[in-house]
């Protein structure tokens, strides 16, 4: 049984396809699962040239932190609205990569599964933006469930 189930969340079709996937996982253990749902800030911005120290990309920032705890909010709604106990962690680390963000969170948390969403990339897609989940899956420190979204097929 899976007592301790990390979840990454963003918002995406294939996160909250995850969360799901979570939710079912927690009713196998008769209702002695607890989630913690996690979302890292997405690092773009700062790979875009935008330092978090000058006065416009500050406000993205805010406006990130803020985006990511609605994400979190709407995650933790679903996951209480089923019966399951949960917290949300807002990851906001300048330079925090987002497999190594989790793997670490899972470590420290000792989250027996991890679960998460993947867009399925293919080709170009896939060369220009990488894979999360599997970047995950190559750190983790225990097992990882990865979801597709609906809309990514099979």
């Amino acid at each position: 049984m899976y007592r301790r189930i990390l979840v990454a969340v963003d918002g995406s079709s294939s996160s909250n396809r995850a969360v799901s996937a979570a939710l079912e996982m927690a009713s196998y253990s008769g209702g002695r699962s607890v989630l913690r749902l996690i979302h890292v800030l997405d690092e773009m911005t700062y790979f875009t040239g935008l330092s978090p120290y000058s006065g416009q990309s500050g406000a993205i920032v805010g406006a990130m932190r803020e985006a990511g705890g609605r994400i979190l909010a709407d995650a933790l709604a679903v996951v209480q609205s089923a019966g399951v106990e949960a917290d949300t962690l807002l990851i906001d680390q300048l330079g925090a990569h987002l497999a190594e963000t989790v793997a670490a969170q899972a470590r420290q948390w000792d989250a027996s599964l991890i679960v998460v969403g993947t867009h399925g990339r293919r080709g170009i897609g896939r060369m220009l933006m990488g894979s999360g989940a599997e970047q995950i899956i190559r750190l983790a420190p225990g097992p990882v469930l990865v979801v597709r979204s609906a809309e990514g097929g099979g």
